[in-house]
């Protein structure tokens, strides 16, 4: 099977693949990182960890897509991900995380989530995407902002105030020729959704 990829700005999109373990696993447990993620750091080992990766590498769910997000050069730098799919309702919320600190402030996670909003707005008949982030998270908002999300409304959820965040997909062809300008390629893109 061809393995296609996603390309835009500083970044690539590509299926998760078994030697993204490990950078998985020592951001997972970073509690930095956690923190932004609105987490608790993982707690288990490696081979755990491992173990219930390689099961959702053979068995991924239906209802959520994960991308490895690469330099240009094929770095593993982070993640992002589409989940809670529900294509009855036309929508699915995204995730992202710029796990390797080198690559913070440099308009990677900004690349990576034009890259993620395209593909899922071209390839896919979803309408809505969304997502929460902390609220006191002034970076990841302002960056979520540039790329189109409009801030809905602050919830309260497990102690925490989240940002709910949403793009339409009329939305997103208004502004998509804006925020592509500098797209290197885009290619005939990553697994598809209904």
């Amino acid at each position: 099977m061809t393995e296609h990829i996603v390309s835009i700005g500083k970044v690539k999109l590509r299926p998760k693949r078994l030697e993204d373990a490990w950078d998985d696993y020592t951001w997972r447990v970073d509690s930095e990182l956690a923190t932004l993620d609105a987490a608790t750091p993982l707690r288990q080992s490696f081979e755990q960890f491992l173990r219930y990766y390689k099961e959702e590498l053979r068995s991924p769910s239906p209802w959520s897509q994960r991308y490895s997000i690469t330099t240009l050069d094929e770095k593993h730098i982070g993640n992002c991900m589409s989940y809670d799919i529900n294509v009855s309702f036309g929508e699915a919320e995204l995730g992202i995380m710029i796990g390797d600190r080198d690559y913070w402030n440099q308009s990677f996670g900004y690349d990576s989530m034009i890259a993620l909003i395209d593909h899922m707005f071209t390839s896919t008949s979803l309408r809505r995407l969304y997502l929460h982030t902390l609220e006191w998270n002034k970076r990841a908002r302002r960056c979520f902002e540039k790329c189109g999300f409009t801030l809905r409304r602050v919830e309260d959820r497990s102690n925490k105030s989240f940002a709910l965040m949403d793009i339409f997909r009329d939305q997103w062809y208004q502004v998509r020729d804006e925020k592509l300008p500098q797209a290197d390629s885009v290619a005939p893109g990553l697994p598809t959704i209904g």
